[in-house]
């Protein structure tokens, strides 16, 4: 372990500073200040390598958190690169994006605030960046054998990255103009700048990855025309297609889907010159849904300088400390306060979307609310408590029902994603599929350990066995990120 006193000398949670509300808001860069490196090693010493270290079982990568947060603790950043690389590929994405499951099932945060895992992981990996100790791992052999990937988010580069490093020759399809995925024009550049995706994409073409971008399966390709290609495809083109919300008035001019925006905005940050087509600036912004995506359009909009901006959220507000229902290790449900939180805005809960208003000339000018109650199990709208608030702009952020499917003609299984079994391989022979393509809306977190564990049953596919590790946590057992 770290140290036999760890979190009795540090009983503290620290992590690093975020830069001043005022400072941020002015661009788009990442929140937090550069860490000191002795806050880090304070906090690693935290980890007290648990007997039974629950971490494993919240991390889907099943990382190797005690014995990372141990090698940096004592100083030794190789040997903490090398562990944290052997069950995950692209710590500085998780390390910035994911929720840190982990931290919710860390022993210590039993009756203490939990070690700061995310945090550690993230610096191990920046650190190791700017050392040199991250370089391209050339394969030994070429197999002969070929892949396609159709797809570049987590889940696709992951698996493209073990494929190449087992020997295949691995060609990436995207359909967008820069490869990453949801990563690249999903997420704002305040959670996760992009320099962080092309230094990845660089180690991986050095490796030997191809990549093909501007391309769509369904168009200029078919899935049959890489089959006859390819001796095996693997799909991981995520959950793309966005909840709706059928109500009076969503025709409505100003009612638009949350990645129809945020889209636009981060490619005017890549550089594009085009105004973004949906703008915040001087409106009243509602934002309905209160997850990741609703936070990282709040924070948009604060910075597109909106002259209000309100989240609604059908349920109630969650308890800031752990329920009944929600016991050690499982993942709390629990009021949460991201980075954009606490830039600006309004959060209001108990909120029922029962129609947009129209301005008379087919764009909205207000939304009609009521308050929520449960019934029969169900949540609806209160009669009675019907009112109006102003906006200009509504973004819906109601998550993802499952992936585009027309243009693959693949099957599609229970809860709207494409079926498959449990080696990822679909009802086509040679075709896989890996990610939130396969199991729904999740984590980057889980795209990567899909992507992972995917790429290891194509190498069987392909060679009869596999040399190529699969993700040591959880393949599904119920619990939920």
């Amino acid at each position: 372990m770290a140290d036999p006193h760890g979190f009795l000398t540090v009983p503290h949670r620290e992590t690093p500073k975020r830069r001043p509300v005022p400072i941020r808001l002015l661009d788009y860069r990442e929140v937090y200040e550069a860490g000191d490196p002795e806050q880090l090693r304070r906090q690693a010493s935290r980890c007290m390598d648990c007997g039974v270290p629950f971490c494993h079982q919240g991390c889907p990568l099943g990382n190797l958190i005690p014995e990372f947060n141990d090698a940096m603790y004592r100083g030794e950043l190789a040997r903490a690169v090398e562990l944290l690389h052997a069950t995950n590929n692209f710590p500085e994405f998780t390390g910035r994006a994911c929720p840190a499951p982990c931290e919710n099932a860390c022993v210590l945060g039993i009756n203490q605030p939990a070690v700061t895992i995310k945090q550690v992981e993230v610096s191990i990996v920046d650190q190791g960046f700017a050392a040199g100790l991250i370089t391209p791992e050339i394969p030994e052999r070429i197999t002969g054998h070929t892949v396609a990937v159709i797809g570049s988010g987590p889940a696709g580069l992951a698996a493209a990255q073990q494929l190449t490093r087992a020997g295949h020759t691995v060609v990436v399809y995207e359909r967008d103009d820069r490869l990453g995925g949801l990563l690249r024009y999903g997420i704002p550049d305040f959670k996760l700048e992009k320099h962080h995706i092309d230094r990845r994409i660089e180690q991986m073409r050095a490796e030997g990855t191809r990549f093909e971008t501007s391309v769509e399966i369904g168009a200029e390709l078919t899935l049959e025309d890489l089959r006859a290609r390819f001796d095996a495809v693997l799909v991981c083109t995520g959950a793309t297609v966005p909840r709706d919300m059928p109500v009076a008035g969503r025709e409505l001019e100003g009612v638009e889907f949350a990645m129809d925006y945020l889209v636009p905005s981060n490619r005017v940050q890549a550089g594009e010159t085009a105004p973004p087509a949906i703008d915040a600036a001087g409106k009243h912004v509602i934002i309905i849904g209160g997850g990741d995506t609703g936070a990282d359009c709040l924070g948009t909009a604060l910075r597109q300088k909106a002259a209000s901006v309100t989240t609604l959220a059908i349920g109630a507000k969650p308890p800031t400390d752990r329920s009944e229902n929600d016991p050690w290790p499982t993942v709390p449900r629990i009021f949460e306060v991201q980075s954009s939180h606490e830039e600006g805005g309004v959060r209001r809960y108990l909120a029922s979307t029962t129609g947009f208003l129209s301005d008379g000339n087919s764009r909205v000018r207000g939304i009609e609310v009521a308050e929520t109650q449960f019934l029969d199990g169900r949540r609806v709208p209160t009669p009675g408590t019907e009112h109006v608030l102003e906006a200009d702009l509504i973004l819906l952020a109601l998550g993802f029902s499952g992936p585009e499917s027309e243009a693959l003609g693949l099957e599609l299984g229970q809860g709207g994603a494409f079926a498959r079994d449990d080696s990822y391989q679909t009802a086509t022979p040679g075709v896989f599929v890996a990610g939130d393509a396969g199991r729904g809306q999740s984590l980057i977190v889980w795209g990567i350990a899909e992507g992972r564990a995917a790429a290891a049953e194509v190498d069987t596919f392909l060679t009869g066995s596999t040399r190529l590790p699969a993700p040591v946590g959880p393949r599904d057992t119920g619990f939920k990120c």
